[in-house]
């Protein structure tokens, strides 16, 4: 079972949006010392809590800043950008760091409409046919030549339910999570149509103490993210004591329900079952984190906690 890092670029209340660009190298340098496989970054766009737009310059700088760990995406949503662009910028990082990049997609539209008109992106009609011609231009099939011509790198797709079934299309790999950890029959249908399935399960994931400690360190993350479904404010991580005491609508205290019990949280014992029933049920080779803190030693302090604890299951401990 393999071990990889999501970073997302959340900002942090009462730290600039630079701060938060230049955790994400810092958290990449640790993971690298952690030995984990990979570390990946997202794609959002004018949203206060997460910072991280410009996936292939983030994956630059990460790259940049370390020399063995994998760098990717999760993604780069492909309703934004013309393939053949994204496919000039993935190749010019294959060139500066051969064998180190990976590249996950998706299909995700700006968080709101005044996003999703800025991008130019009213719908995501016709995702296929543009993960269709990012394939070809990274293998030199397109009518054109993309340069610098290199080996073509991994691709994964983000997938849904529906997105399973692009993925065995495609035969590709995938990264799951939400609803479908609890979809075995789901996964194994993608399995039974592609020849070389893999499936990689993105999950956040915290350590502690014991269960009231880690729900406390998840709860500033919980809680931006059912202000922003149900305010479409997605806002900076608070401190944990200030999430404790956000005012929240009903439904939104439900919402912050929901989210932390699709985590995997709690002091070790508890977490290395939950994510060994995971992985046996859905067949996963590799569990790609994405917990964040607020504090960010906190966050140092899970990564190599959840480092220690895959590699203790690795190993049958």
């Amino acid at each position: 079972m393999l071990l990889s890092l999501l970073d997302r670029s959340r900002t942090r209340s009462g730290r600039s949006d630079a701060e938060a660009l230049q955790a994400t190298v810092r958290r990449a340098r640790r993971a690298e010392e952690l030995g984990l496989h990979r570390f990946w970054v997202a794609e959002h766009h004018a949203v206060p809590g997460v910072v991280g737009s410009a996936p292939t310059v983030t994956m630059a700088a990460v790259a940049a800043a370390t020399s063995r760990v994998r760098v990717g995406t999760a993604g780069v949503m492909l309703p934004n950008h013309s393939p053949f662009v994204v496919a000039e910028q993935l190749a010019t990082l294959v060139a500066l760091h051969p064998g180190r990049v990976d590249v996950g997609v998706g299909r995700s539209l700006g968080f709101t409409a005044p996003v999703r008109r800025a991008l130019g992106t009213a719908s995501a009609d016709g995702f296929e046919d543009r993960l269709g011609e990012l394939l070809d231009w990274l293998h030199g099939r397109g009518p054109v030549t993309v340069r610098p011509r290199v080996p073509a790198p991994p691709v994964w797709l983000l997938a849904t339910g529906s997105g399973l079934a692009t993925a065995a299309r495609f035969g590709l790999p995938v990264v799951v999570g939400g609803s479908l950890l609890a979809d075995p029959a789901a996964l194994q249908r993608y399995r039974e149509r592609t020849r070389h399935a893999r499936v990689t399960l993105a999950l956040d994931v915290l350590l502690a103490r014991d269960e009231a400690a880690a729900r406390r360190e998840l709860l500033p993350q919980a809680v931006a993210l059912a202000r922003s479904r149900s305010r479409g404010e997605f806002g900076p991580l608070l401190p944990p004591q200030e999430a404790q005491r956000a005012d929240l609508t009903g439904r939104e205290r439900a919402d912050v329900e929901r989210t932390l019990a699709q985590t995997v949280h709690g002091d070790e014992e508890t977490v290395a079952a939950r994510l060994a029933d995971l992985v046996h049920r859905t067949g996963a080779v590799e569990l790609l984190v994405s917990a964040t803190p607020f504090a960010e030693d906190a966050e140092a302090e899970n990564d190599t906690r959840v480092a220690r604890l895959v590699a203790r299951l690795r190993t049958g401990g």
